[in-house]
């Protein structure tokens, strides 16, 4: 499978840059190859998918995946494509940051196996922590020119005329670093490919100058393309403009599943290439289904299926679509008593909600005085009798009549009451 790993991961859009001799390389022997996160939470979000399914491919076609935690470099923070300096984070915060990537990474890559080419994570915090300025200045810093480092496109458009801010000493060693982890893996592990987003393009042949230039080595490079949608904004954020975090206390495997279902088709095309593992006849056989019918989503479907069975697991992508269900499709009250907690208040995030006794449902909470209740949903007694009397309001999804009584074995998930009036009107009780 060696030989064909470039070419793959070409015809899937994933190659930008590539330096002279990868291909031969990776055609000749195993090759260990590495991606560096940068540890800027507890968790990493759809942007990082990209460099982890390049370490995946990298790993299912014969070679040895690593995955770099910049414990050091996060200190530090990559000035690549910011337009200010990012604020340093302290010890404690940085660990927990480094142990949720680690864990996320472990549900992609195979680290436990006794294969030749199984995953190793490192941390180079571990090789940078002891060493002193003075042997970093002597040992990395001679070795590179600062009109090298200055030529690299993150440093010139922090110091150029249009920009006010600048770039601080620190950040400017960034790519020295960042190049000193390409060496010590190349000398220890004998890591001699190093991928990451085309941004990254200037760090990473630092990397690869510092080792020919030290130890008279050949290492070799390639980046992929950054992903942006068809109208050229940055991909990543959902609607609201937050991150999509691969946590599901960050982003719900609901959102998450919705965030894949609602990508325009041409979005589709080009990302079920890249964020799956489908083989190319299969891609080009559901890309043409839906052009012939692109009404249904299948590609929107398949996308969002597969990437949440990679991320969150086959129940949680199950939950997801029993959440999706209840809100756009045809469900019951079975269908909603099947949703914990989470899911459920990130199905109906943002509906009307009002907050009310356990107390107040023991002895039964009259219809009409629980459609009232701080006059949100409706706004009087009167109207909720006149919507009653038109068949028009539900408790859970089922149609209730104007006597009914809310009681305890109406909660959803322990905690919950959903009532609607109409096909589109939620309310919520919530019950403490």
């Amino acid at each position: 499978m060696k030989n064909n790993l470039i070419e793959e991961l070409t015809w899937r859009g994933l190659v930008h840059n590539i330096m002279p001799g990868t291909e031969e390389q990776l055609a000749k022997e195993m090759t260990s190859g590495y991606v560096g996160f940068d540890p800027t939470a507890d968790s990493l979000h759809v942007g990082s998918l990209v460099p982890i399914f390049l370490l995946v491919h990298l790993q299912r076609h014969g070679h040895r995946p690593i995955a770099l935690v910049g414990g050091a470099t996060g200190f530090i923070g990559d000035p690549t494509g910011k337009s200010a300096e990012r604020n340093l984070l302290d010890e404690e915060t940085l660990n927990t940051y480094i142990a949720g990537i680690k864990g996320q990474l472990a549900r992609f890559l195979d680290f436990d196996s006794n294969n030749a080419n199984s995953a190793i994570l490192v941390n180079n915090y571990d090789w940078m922590k002891d060493f002193s300025f003075i042997d970093f200045a002597r040992n990395v810093g001679k070795h590179i020119t600062v009109n090298y480092m200055m030529a690299k496109d993150s440093v010139k458009s922090r110091l150029g005329a249009e920009s006010n801010v600048g770039m601080s000493f620190t950040e400017f060693t960034y790519q020295l670093i960042q190049g000193y982890d390409y060496l010590h893996l190349y000398k220890t592990l004998g890591v001699k490919l190093q991928m990451g987003g085309s941004d990254q393009w200037g760090n990473i042949t630092t990397g690869t100058e510092l080792i020919r230039r030290t130890v008279q080595g050949e290492a070799f490079a390639f980046t992929c393309p950054l992903t942006t949608k068809a109208d050229g904004s940055k991909f990543g954020k959902s609607e609201g403009g937050e991150n999509v975090w691969l946590d599901k206390n960050r982003t719900s495997p609901y959102k998450f599943y919705q965030f894949w279902l609602n990508q325009a088709d041409t979005d589709a095309e080009r990302y079920i290439k890249i964020y799956t593992f489908l083989e190319k006849e299969a891609i080009d056989d559901l890309i043409e289904r839906h052009r012939q019918e692109p009404h249904l989503r299948e590609l929107q479907r398949k996308l969002a299926t597969e990437l949440t069975i990679l991320v969150h697991g086959v129940e949680e992508l199950r939950k997801a679509e029993k959440a999706s269900q209840v809100l756009f499709g045809k469900s019951t009250s079975e269908d909603l008593k099947e949703l914990d907690a989470s899911t459920f208040m990130s199905v109906f995030e943002g509906v009307p909600q009002v907050t009310i006794s356990r107390d107040s449902l023991d002895a039964g909470l009259d219809i009409v005085d629980a459609l009232t209740q701080g006059e949100i949903f409706l706004k009087s007694k009167g109207e909720a009798r006149r919507e009653l009397k038109a068949n028009s309001i539900s408790v859970n999804k089922e149609k209730i009549e104007e006597n009914y009584q809310l009681t305890t074995t109406d909660l959803l998930a322990k905690q919950y009451i959903l009532l609607q009036k109409g096909k589109k009107n939620y309310f919520i009780l919530i019950v403490e």
